[in-house]
């Protein structure tokens, strides 16, 4: 195994607050969403507004109902406004949605029960509820977009809280290209994160519900 695929592979066990997640993934480049096997129910639209563009995420409140009305709670209550994408890993995801430009992080509320049991999987362009790899309901705030494939994140049985995967809510079905802008950014260590900060920080300028 390669020194980035053994680097990837150890990022993954600590996804969520403080920790990076990684794992083997193919990369793709495509600008437009393209279709997944992924069928849910049409549901809430939020846009993302960011200097690179907008972000307008597709939910899916059929499929992860409780985990769809957590971020619309804090999309409600203006919680991702000045949050930034702290985390960049180019071949797997940017996470993001509790951090401020100068890494401070924001309050949150109580975590929620993990939803990734929902034959919804980790494709191109899907956001899921980041959590602490070892807990596995410890979702608060925080969510990744999928820059590639990552299936090793979805549900795999509820042996431990490293099977029981990442729930996906929804996916973005305009701004690819943003999200393709933003995994290309150079990324360095900034306390109090050991590496993947973008140098020039992607603020979420404003997080607004489009249609419910």
């Amino acid at each position: 195994m390669n020194t980035s695929r053994r680097r990837l592979t150890a990022l993954l066990l600590t996804l969520a607050g403080l920790f990076a997640t990684a794992a083997i993934a193919q990369t793709e480049t495509t600008a437009v969403a393209r279709p997944t096997e992924n069928v849910a129910a049409a549901g809430p639209r939020v846009v993302l507004e960011t200097r690179l563009g907008r972000i307008v995420i597709e939910l899916y409140p059929a499929k992860a109902p409780r985990t769809v009305e957590n971020f619309l709670s804090y999309v409600r209550d203006g919680h991702y406004n000045g949050t930034v994408f702290h985390r960049v890993i180019p071949d797997l995801l940017i996470q993001g949605g509790a951090f401020t430009s100068d890494l401070q992080q924001k309050p949150e509320r109580a975590p929620i029960a993990n939803e990734s049991n929902n034959g919804l999987s980790n494709l191109r362009g899907t956001i899921a509820a980041a959590r602490r790899a070892g807990e596995k309901d410890s979702a608060r705030a925080q969510f990744f977009i999928n820059t590639v494939d990552n299936r090793q994140l979805d549900y795999h049985g509820d042996a431990s809280a490293f099977t029981t995967g990442y729930c996906v809510f929804g996916r973005v079905v305009e701004g690819l290209d943003v999200i393709d802008k933003i995994r290309a950014l150079p990324t360095a260590a900034k306390a109090p994160f050991a590496a993947d900060v973008p140098v020039t920080p992607v603020l979420i300028e404003r997080a607004q519900i489009l249609s419910e």
